[in-house]
């Protein structure tokens, strides 16, 4: 077990070494019970969003009219 924390200290070293540093980041867990009811729920409260913002909908329209061809 020391021989990999050794190697594990050395791979932080050599990051820290690169200017990176560590972060933790916290992400929803996707195995709960609950997960997809509330994705829906989420995205049900954004898509009703979206629709009372008539700015917004001719801004992604535009948007979209100007990838066309971008992949061949």
């Amino acid at each position: 077990m020391a021989d990999v924390n050794s190697r594990v200290q050395k791979h932080r070293d050599a990051l820290r070494q690169a200017g990176l540093r560590p972060v933790q980041i916290w992400v929803p867990d996707t195995r709960r019970p609950d997960f997809a009811d509330e994705c829906r729920r989420q995205s049900r409260l954004a898509a009703q969003a979206d629709l009372a913002d008539a700015d917004m909908q001719e801004f992604m329209d535009s948007a979209l009219a100007e990838v066309d061809g971008w992949t061949d």
